[in-house]
C-alpha cells in the first residue's frame, strides 16, 4: 500500500467549528474504544517511570498537535490515580481545536500556533504526538522528530497509524456506517493511506539523526515510538 499525500479536511482552518467540535468528540470515541488513548498513556508511564520521583515536582509534558485535548485528559486521569505531579500544555494551530480543548479541558495550558513557532517558557519533560504525524511529508517530519528530541530534556513519544490495507478497510466501513461526522468519515481511512510501515519509522530515525528508537506495534493498528534521552 503506497502512502499518499492528499491532505485531510482537517488541515483546512476554515472548516467551522461545529464541524470541528463533531470531529473531536468522534475522535475522542474512537481513541477510548479501539484503545488509542492507552497507547499515549503507556508511553507517557515509560518515559515517565523515575522522573522527579525525590524532588515532587511535576513532570511537564507538551503535545504538539493536541487538537481537542482529549489524550493531555487521558494523562490527567492517570496521574491522578498515581498520585503523579503534571503539567500539561497543548499546541495547535487550528484556533477551533485550541478553543474546543479550553471548553472540554480547561486543566491543561493551551497555545494557539505551529509548534515550530510556539514560544516555550522551559523545555518539557516529555514531548508527545498523537495522529499528528502523518499529516505530514517526510522531510517535514524529519524536521518534526529533530525539534521533539532537540526540545524535550527526557525524550518524546509518537501514538500514530499503521498504513496497512486491513486497517484502511476496516475504519472506511466503520466511519460510514457509525460516524456522523464529514471530517471523521473523509479523514479516517484517509489517515492511514498517510502512515507510516516500521521500515519507514527507521529509516525516518536515521534521517533525523536520533539513535535507539524503540517502535512497537500495537493494537489496532498502531505504532508506538518511544526516544529516551
Amino acid at each position: 500500500m503506497e502512502r499518499v499525500y492528499k491532505k485531510e479536511l482537517l488541515d483546512d482552518l476554515s472548516v467551522p467549528f461545529e464541524e470541528i467540535r463533531l470531529n473531536m468528540q468522534e475522535l475522542d470515541f474512537i481513541n477510548t474504544w479501539l484503545g488509542g488513548h492507552d497507547i499515549t498513556v503507556s508511553g507517557i508511564r515509560k518515559l515517565a517511570t523515575g522522573l522527579n520521583t525525590s524532588t515532587k515536582e511535576p513532570v511537564s509534558i507538551l503535545e504538539i498537535g493536541c487538537g481537542g485535548g482529549d489524550n493531555l485528559r487521558a494523562i490527567k486521569k492517570w496521574a491522578d490515580k498515581k498520585n503523579r505531579r503534571v503539567e500539561l500544555c497543548g499546541i495547535d494551530y487550528n484556533p477551533n481545536c485550541i478553543a474546543f480543548a479550553k471548553q472540554v479541558f480547561p486543566q491543561a495550558r493551551y497555545i494557539e500556533s505551529d509548534y515550530r513557532e510556539a514560544k516555550l517558557d522551559k523545555k518539557p519533560h516529555i514531548i508527545f504526538s498523537s495522529l499528528f504525524c502523518h499529516h505530514f511529508n517526510e522531510a517535514e517530519l524529519v524536521d518534526q522528530l529533530r525539534w521533539m528530541y532537540e526540545n524535550s530534556q527526557t525524550g518524546f513519544m509518537i501514538n500514530d497509524l499503521h498504513r496497512h490495507r486491513l486497517a484502511y478497510w476496516s475504519i472506511r466501513a466503520l466511519t460510514r456506517i457509525f460516524s456522523q461526522s464529514r471530517l471523521v468519515r473523509h479523514d479516517a481511512p484517509l489517515s492511514v493511506q498517510r502512515g507510516f510501515t516500521r521500515g519507514e519509522w527507521y529509516r525516518l530515525m536515521t534521517a533525523a539523526g536520533i539513535p535507539d528508537a524503540e517502535i512497537s506495534w500495537r493494537w489496532a493498528f498502531r505504532w508506538l515510538v518511544l526516544v529516551k534521552k
